[in-house]
């Protein structure tokens, strides 16, 4: 598979992205926000975490408008896939690409720790080779993760199955219904706040992340390196 991983002002996981895609066994290009083309031949582009330049307005407020962002949401609209991770959740539902908005987190504090989530929807690109039910152990860091939507928005996500994941035992940032990640009504745009590539060796202290990866290298038909 091919990778592109997109570098704003303020990106400071996307080496770490870029590592995880390359255990399993992805060819992966560097983007920068700036860019008004991708690569043709790409199979997936990750927003990565960290911070982008604006967030002091709003997270990704300002980050939506990259030159870049235009070919995502060209890219995503051709069924590419797309994922947002944190910052990069963030700035998918700015851009209109998921729908709500994240928040401070409930205790207005940053909170930087392991947590446990839920898979609840295994038929994703994003979850293909995990089982139903499946808790992992992913690390969280951000200030701004608590996810919230209309009451409406939050019925549609759950009726059709677009919550991927669920924090259970801890709500960490206050998200309604837990809610730790959602997809777009595709299923090919998912957004997630905790970091699957900080948990994508044993060394890190969990490769639970990895499943996320292999499952789109198993989507796309390839094989993957051993993490």
């Amino acid at each position: 598979m091919k990778v592109g991983v997109v570098t704003f002002p303020g990106s400071n996981c996307d080496a770490d992205a870029r590592y995880a895609a390359q255990l399993a066994g992805g060819t992966v290009v560097s983007l920068w926000h700036k860019d008004t083309s991708i690569p043709a031949d790409l199979d997936l582009v990750i927003l990565p975490g960290g911070f982008s330049y604006g967030d002091y307005l709003r997270t990704g407020a300002i980050a939506r408008f990259s030159p870049i962002m235009a070919e995502v949401v060209n890219f995503a609209a051709a069924g590419g896939l797309v994922i947002g991770i944190c910052n990069g959740f963030q700035i998918l539902c700015e851009a209109g690409l998921l729908p709500g908005a994240l928040t401070r987190n409930h205790n207005l504090q940053f909170i930087c720790k392991d947590v446990l989530l839920r898979t609840e929807n295994t038929s994703t690109p994003f979850t293909s080779s995990i089982q139903p039910g499946t808790t992992l152990r992913i690390p969280i860091a951000h200030g701004e993760g608590c996810y919230v939507a209309s009451p409406e928005v939050i019925q549609e996500l759950e009726d059709s199955n677009r919550v991927v994941f669920r924090y259970v035992g801890d709500n960490p940032n206050g998200s309604m219904n837990a809610i730790a990640g959602i997809v777009n009504a595709s299923g090919n745009v998912l957004g997630m706040m905790p970091h699957p590539e900080r948990a994508a060796e044993s060394i890190l202290g969990s490769s639970d992340g990895m499943s996320i990866f292999s499952s789109i290298a198993l989507h796309l038909g390839d094989t993957l390196c051993s993490a």
